[in-house]
This record gives structure tokens, sequence and C-alpha cells, in this order.
């Protein structure tokens, strides 16, 4: 095989390989939520059988208020866990940009200025901004200031999944909390078109968070 051969060879392998990274980037955000979510759902049954069995008013609401206290440190756990997951994530995407860098033809990977279709999250930008907001760990964010932003930009890759998610705003922890929550949304969006083959795209979220 000749070196132009070996070239497409590799670039076929490195398009197949990151392709399967993109994917499994979410995945670590779901396996995370999905890990925490089934210890509150056992916590939750145990402090409920404790709950009923106990005749006593008063020691009642202090087993409501140990529940309480359980599932604020769980939340706090689990962000401990999602920030692991963000910094593996961004070592692949590194990694990933670094190894493209020595591929010297263009490929089909590249980013699309102008599209017939651009890319779409089901049930539109405010659907998104809700996910977004569902899944923010707001006790994660430490501000002297009221008001936060951050501009959210990250990519959609043909199989709609999301990759590159990079927060840019004043605030290190803000920028962090809502790089975590745009990995971890259910859903994957509608690519976005080119005569009906789908390309990579670029989408832009600005975020605000109001601290009372």
């Amino acid at each position: 095989m000749n070196m132009s051969g070996l070239k497409a060879l590799f670039l076929c392998l490195f398009c197949l390989i990151s392709s399967f990274c993109f994917s499994q980037q979410t995945e670590d955000f779901k396996l995370v939520k999905n890990y925490y979510n089934n210890h509150r759902s056992m916590l939750g049954t145990e402090f409920k059988k404790k709950f009923n069995a106990e005749p006593n008013t008063f020691n009642k609401s202090a087993i409501k208020n140990d529940f309480l206290f359980f599932m604020k440190k769980m939340d706090s756990i689990e962000n401990v866990a999602l920030i692991g997951a963000l910094l593996k994530v961004k070592n692949i995407e590194d990694l990933a940009k670094i190894q493209k860098k020595n591929i010297q033809t263009q490929d089909s990977s590249e980013l699309i200025s102008t599209t017939d279709k651009t890319a779409a999250y089901p049930g539109g930008v405010d659907a998104l901004r809700k996910e977004v907001v569902d899944l923010f760990y707001s006790e994660g964010v430490y501000s002297e200031v009221k008001t936060i932003k951050t501009n959210v930009a990250f990519i959609v890759e043909k199989d709609g999944s999301i990759s590159n998610v990079k927060a840019q705003g004043d605030n290190f922890t803000f920028n962090r909390q809502a790089e975590i929550a745009l990995y971890s949304i259910p859903s994957k969006f509608s690519p976005a078109t080119i005569n009906g083959d789908a390309v990579r795209f670029r989408f832009k979220l600005p975020l605000t968070l109001n601290i009372e």
C-alpha cells in the first residue's frame, strides 16, 4: 500500500475513533448520574420505611432532616464525580485535536459555517435551556456578585451528540457547572444538514445565573 493509501486509511480510522469518543463522552456523564440516582432511590426507600415506622412526631421530623442532609451530601459527592468526568472528556478532546492537527489532508469532519438546516434540540432552545437549568448544580458555583453570565459554545456532531463544550465567562465555577450541565443533557440534537447530508455545526448558548 502506498503512502496516500496509508494516509486515507489512517484518516478513516481516526474519524471512526473520534465518532466513538464523542458519543462515549456524554455517556460518561449519564453513567455518573444514573449511579447516584439509583443510590438516591435506595436511600429514599430506606428513610421512608424508617419514617413510616416511627410513631413519635419529633423523631419523624429528625428522620426527615437526616434524609435532606444525606441528599444534599449526595449532590455534592455526585458533583465531584461529574467534575472528574468533565476533566476526562476535555483530555480526550484535547488529544483528538492534537491528533487531527497531524493529518495533512482536509476531511469531511470540518466545521461548516453555512447550512441548509441548522442543528436543533428537541423542543427548541427553550427546551434546551430548561434541561440545562434542571441539570445545573448551583451549589457548585461560588460568586461574590449576584448576577453572573457565560457564553457556552459547543459542536453538534453529525450523529446529534455534542462535543467540545466550552463556557467563556468571568466566573470559573459557573463555567464549569454550565459545561457539566450541557454534557449531561439527555437528548441528542437534530444535526445540521447540507443537501440532506449531516454536517458538524457550532452552537452557542448564553446563560445567566441570578444568586439570591
